[in-house]
């Protein structure tokens, strides 16, 4: 686990920066954050309970507070504020961001819904 140490929410790009010790940074848009959310809300209880989020190509990350030494916790314009994203787990969108993305851009479609 790599804790980072400059977080910079850029709201005018609407995206979560996180800056490593090592030179490197995530950069999390927070549309995709939003519907990769960890919370029960988004992810379910159980494998195979995932919720499509829809609807949300304009939510904004209101506010992110620091939760122990272990993870963020996100508050988004919609009102949605329960996931708490650890390191590990942003770590891990990073590296998955472009397969994560397409499979939820075929999710939508394959239901019918839309980003907006």
């Amino acid at each position: 686990m790599s804790v980072p140490v400059q977080i910079k929410l850029r709201r005018a790009e609407n995206l979560l920066e996180l800056s490593y010790e090592d030179g490197s940074m995530l950069r999390l848009p927070a549309e995709y954050l939003r519907v990769e959310s960890p919370s029960a809300e988004v992810q379910g209880h159980g494998p195979g309970q995932a919720a499509l989020v829809t609807g949300k190509q304009h939510v904004g990350i209101t506010g992110v507070e620091p939760t122990g030494n272990y993870a963020l916790r996100l508050s988004f314009s919609d009102g949605h504020d329960t996931g708490i994203f650890t390191w590990d787990y942003l770590e891990e969108l990073g590296r998955e961001h472009a397969t994560r993305w397409q499979r939820y851009l075929h999710r939508l479609e394959s239901a019918g819904a839309s980003r907006a």
